[in-house]
C-alpha cells in the first residue's frame, strides 16, 4: 500500500501487480516457468506437477483487499479521501534523513520532487488521441469494401513507409466483426506493397488477406497472426543479396494463432517466438528462434544464431544445416534433433519450400529444390521432446482404439 502511495504522489495513476499475484498463488520464484518443471505447478503443463498447485482466487482477493486497506489508511493520515487528489502530490514527499547509509549521502531526489509551475494538469483529464483517423488501414479497408461485404476478390498495389504502423490490422478487425475467425476465403483480399513497413506489420491478419510486401518491415511482422498470408521480398532493383541482408525485424509472428510467413531474406533475433500455430520460412534468423513456442512450424534455409528452440515444447522447426553448425547453436534442454526419413514428412516440407520460391522468387529455395535428393539430407528437424510425447500418446490411444471390437 505504501508503494502505491509513494507511486501516486510521483504521479502513477495505474499499478501491476503481475509477481505479487503469483507469489500469492504459490509461486516461490524457481525462474524455471521455461522449463516445464514449476515445482509448485503455476507454470507447468505436466499433469504431476500441476497437482502440486494450492492456489486459491481468495488468496488474490485477500491480497489486494489488504493493499487497498492500507493505501486508504496511509490516505487518511495524509488528509485525503479521494485517490485522484493523491496525484502528482510530489509535495507531500521528502528524503528520509534518518538514513545514515554511505550510498545515500549524496542522493538528490529535488528534481523527482519538483512541481512544475503554472496550472497544468497533474494527472490524466483528456482523453488520448491515438490518431486513427490517419491510419494507414483506412485507406486498406475503403479499397476491400466490396471484399468485406460481399466476398468479391479485390487486389490493389500501394506505398507504405515505417509511419505506418499495423499494417493490415484494424483491416482484419473488420472482417472479424462479420465473419468470425473463419474470415474470407484465401487471397480474397490481396495488397501489393512497396516500401518500409513500420511495426507489427499484418498483426493479426485475419483469414483471406494477403500482404505482399516489396522492401522491409520492422519488428513483430505477423503479430497474433490469425490465418492470413505475408510475403517479403526485396525490391526488384534490390543491390544486395536477400540471403545475406536482414529485411524483417525482431520478434516476428510472436504469438501467432494461425496463418503463413514467407520471407525471402533474413530475420532478426526471436523469430517465431510463443508461435502456436502459423507456418513460417525464412532464408535465415538470428538468436533465439522459436523461443517459446508452442505449435505451427518454422523453416529456416540458412544460419540461425544461437539459442535455437529455448523453451520450445510444441511444434516443429526444420533448419537447413549445410554447414553441420546447427548443433551447437541449438538449446538442447527441451528439443531433439532429427534426421528426415518420413517419406510424407519430407514431402510435406518440399511442398512448403515450393511455396516460397513461388510466393517469393527465393534464389535459394530454387537451388535446394533443384538438388533435393541431396539437399534433404542436410535438413535437420527440431522436434520438442513433451510435443513427441503427446503425439506418441495419441497415436498409441487411436491404434487401440481401432483394436477395440466395435459395440452393439
Amino acid at each position: 500500500g505504501r508503494d502505491i502511495i509513494i507511486g501516486a504522489l510521483l504521479g502513477g495513476e495505474e499499478f501491476g501487480f503481475g509477481t505479487t499475484a503469483l507469489v500469492t498463488m504459490g509461486c516461490i520464484m524457481m525462474r524455471k516457468c521455461h522449463s516445464n518443471t514449476c515445482p509448485v505447478g503455476v507454470a507447468t503443463q505436466d499433469p504431476e506437477l500441476r497437482k502440486k498447485f494450492a492456489g486459491k482466487p481468495e488468496y488474490l482477493i485477500n491480497f489486494l483487499r489488504f493493499i487497498a486497506e492500507e493505501a486508504r489508511e496511509l490516505m487518511a493520515q495524509l488528509g485525503l479521501s479521494k485517490f485522484d487528489d493523491l496525484i502528482g502530490r510530489s509535495d507531500l514527499l521528502e528524503m528520509n534523513t534518518a538514513i545514515t547509509f554511505w550510498k545515500a549521502k549524496n542522493l538528490d531526489f529535488s528534481s523527482v520532487f519538483d512541481k512544475p509551475a503554472g496550472n497544468g494538469a497533474v494527472r490524466c483529464t483528456t482523453v488520448q488521441d491515438h490518431g486513427l483517423d490517419k491510419a494507414y488501414d483506412n485507406q486498406l479497408i475503403a479499397l476491400a469494401k466490396e471484399a468485406i461485404e460481399s466476398g468479391k476478390t479485390v487486389e490493389a498495389d500501394l506505398d507504405i513507409c515505417n509511419l505506418n504502423r499495423t499494417a493490415g490490422t484494424m483491416l482484419s478487425g473488420m472482417i472479424a466483426k462479420k465473419y468470425g475467425m473463419a474470415g474470407l476465403p484465401e487471397d480474397t483480399i490481396k495488397f501489393n506493397l512497396l516500401g518500409t513497413a513500420g511495426q507489427s506489420f499484418g498483426a493479426f491478419l485475419a483469414n483471406g488477406v494477403t500482404l505482399n510486401l516489396k522492401g522491409e518491415a520492422n519488428d513483430f511482422v505477423g503479430k497474433g497472426l490469425s490465418g492470413g498470408k505475408i510475403t517479403i521480398t526485396p525490391p526488384a532493383n534490390a543491390s544486395y543479396l536477400a540471403r545475406r541482408n536482414v529485411i524483417a525485424g525482431n520478434v516476428a509472428l510472436y504469438g501467432a494463432i494461425s496463418g503463413e510467413l514467407y520471407i525471402n531474406g533474413l530475420a532478426g533475433e526471436r523469430f517465431c517466438i510463443r508461435n502456436s500455430g502459423a507456418l513460417a520460412v525464412v532464408e535465415g534468423v538470428g538468436d533465439h528462434c522459436c523461443e517459446y513456442m508452442t505449435g505451427g512450424k518454422t523453416i529456416v534455409l540458412g544460419q540461425t544464431g544461437v539459442n535455437f528452440g529455448a523453451g520450445m515444447s510444441g511444434g516443429l522447426a526444420y533448419v537447413y544445416d549445410d554447414k553441420c553448425v546447427f548443433n551447437s547453436h541449438c538449446n538442447l534442454a527441451m528439443v531433439d534433433l532429427e534426421i528426415l526419413t518420413d517419406d510424407e514428412d519430407i514431402a510435406e516440407l518440399k511442398r512448403n519450400i515450393e511455396d516460397h520460391a513461388k510466393y517469393t522468387g527465393s534464389k535459394k529455395a530454387r537451388a535446394i529444390l533443384s538438388d533435393w535428393d541431396n539437399n534433404i539430407e542436410k535438413f535437420v528437424k527440431v522436434f520438442p521432446v513433451e510435443y513427441k510425447r503427446v503425439l506418441g500418446q495419441m497415436q498409441k490411444d487411436d491404434a487401440e482404439i481401432e483394436r477395440e471390437p466395435a459395440q452393439d
